[in-house]
């Protein structure tokens, strides 16, 4: 064949891919693909990300190319959501229940658990884990309600010890406290606070939620892994997980009948699938009650945990704010209860408003696509990581102006009264909304509530330069260390 037929061919070839890729030749859906970056060989987008701030790479990104964009970022392709409405369209199709085809969600985490798991397995677990929430007082009303609270009003007086009158980082108060809730919830247990395992399980918390992260280049350039630093890293987060479970299966031989905990009904399900031989049983294996305590413990404690610090920090660094929410509270006379929530606006705007602007997990938990499917009349292909990118809803001008002014205002009307706004979702929307979301509130509001009844928060003084309302991103966006002053009030 002569030269100039294969250059001809190879133009067209080029031509017809590049013609693809702007989403010029429509498929059989009538749908494009969404706008986007053109990538480079091999990495695709990755080298446009900052690797310490994802949500503000992708968030830029967004700005330029719309609500919905397209790129690739290493081997996968992603579509962008940085619009609630679009959010909403996509998670509420089964189509975009799946998880996105990551190295650690499916190489390192085996696609088990609740968080990582998809299909069958994550349809028969979320049903078991939300009845077992609401066995657990995730209820409206009633005496399981009322245990939760008082599991959750005694961890709130331990944390008041430890910060009353001290100048300290509340990190490890906090940590311990909070995390104490979801050892009784998770395991039926808690730990004192000089325990070597409970120490241990802290440290493997925090290192892990900060290696693995959604952007990291391990998820998308598995290949990486035969680096130094990668191999490392990845030693660490594979080595703790076998560590862990080692622990949770010493825990579920220890664990005693009756005990009220998700531990305690998982193996009592196991127990009765295996007795009666249903099909499911399958999903009620040891490896997948490890992955699912892991998934439960971890997730609940860092996104409450990151929140209530930041919630402390705003509060210090916006004295104004702190004492509209104090008068509130010194109005009711006592400390608040659950039965509270919704008549308390001042607190919970400014519990909102901190999730807004410092959106715990700031470029979302990514979805899957299992087959076709269209969003905001563009084409989505089966295999496509869907990311919901919330920093960019939560930061978008157009319905939050001045974005980085903390105003709690914005959840408030003119009366006063709270406001639910749209392009708000810190949970998430939609088939795999997150399921702990209840206890999640309750947390935020007693904790939040409780604080801030018997404390005044500040910083310890202006030479130290105020405070640092910059965050640190791995899987969620925490605040830098830093000490805090709590005054009695």
């Amino acid at each position: 064949m002569e030269p100039w037929v294969w250059l001809v061919c190879l133009a067209a070839a080029c031509a017809l891919w590049l013609w693809r890729r702007l989403g010029l030749v429509q498929g059989a859906c009538a749908s494009r693909l969404p706008p986007g970056p053109l990538g480079l060989p091999v990495v695709g987008s990755l080298l446009r990300l900052d690797p310490a701030a994802p949500h503000e790479s992708l968030t830029a990104l967004s700005r330029r190319y719309g609500p919905i964009f397209s790129l690739r970022l290493g081997s996968v392709p992603t579509v962008v959501l940085a619009d609630a409405r679009l959010v909403r369209e996509a998670f509420a199709k089964d189509a975009c229940t799946g998880r996105a085809p990551l190295y650690l969600t499916h190489g390192v985490m085996n696609g088990k658990g609740i968080i990582c798991a998809e299909g069958a397995l994550w349809r028969d677990q979320r049903k078991f884990v939300a009845s077992t929430l609401r066995g657990l007082g995730m209820v409206k009303a009633g005496p399981r309600r009322e245990r939760l609270e008082k599991l959750i009003a005694d961890s709130v007086d331990c944390c008041l010890q430890k910060l009353e009158g001290a100048t300290v980082d509340p990190l490890a108060a906090l940590q311990h406290c909070v995390g104490n809730v979801m050892n009784a919830l998770v395991f039926g247990r808690t730990y004192a606070e000089e325990d070597p395992v409970w120490r241990w399980l802290q440290h493997l918390q925090e290192e892990g939620t900060r290696l693995i992260g959604v952007a990291g280049p391990l998820n998308f350039l598995p290949f990486l892994r035969f680096l130094p630093q990668q191999r490392r890293n990845l030693r660490f987060i594979v080595e703790g997980q076998r560590a862990t479970h080692q622990l949770y299966s010493r825990l579920a031989a220890e664990h005693g009948d009756g005990q009220d905990d998700l531990l305690g009904a998982f193996l009592a399900e196991a127990e009765r699938r295996r007795a009666s031989g249903e099909p499911g049983q399958r999903f009620f294996c040891d490896e997948q009650r490890n992955y699912l305590l892991a998934d439960m413990f971890g997730a609940g404690l860092d996104t409450t945990l990151t929140t209530l610090r930041w919630f402390l920090l705003m509060m210090a660094a916006h004295p104004h704010e702190q004492e509209l929410v104090w008068e509130e509270l010194r109005a009711l006379g006592r400390r608040p209860t659950l039965e509270d929530m919704g008549s308390l606006p001042r607190l919970e705007a400014a519990i909102l408003e901190t999730q807004r602007i410092r959106t715990v997990v700031p470029v979302g938990i990514p979805h899957g696509v299992l087959q076709d499917m269209t969003v905001g009349g563009f084409l989505v292909p089966k295999g496509t990581m869907v990311l919901p990118l919330l920093w960019a809803i939560h930061m978008d001008p157009q319905h939050w102006p001045d974005p980085e002014r903390f105003n709690p205002a914005r959840f408030l009307d003119d009366d006063g009264n709270l406001v639910r706004r749209d392009n708000f979702i810190p949970f998430q929307t939609g088939k795999r909304v997150c399921v702990g979301e209840e206890l999640a509130r309750a947390l935020l509001w007693l904790y939040c509530g409780a604080l801030l009844r018997r404390l005044r928060v500040a910083a310890p003084a202006p030479s130290t330069g105020g405070v640092d309302l910059r965050g640190r991103c791995g899987i969620t966006l925490t605040p830098a260390p830093q000490p805090l002053t709590f005054y009695t009030r």
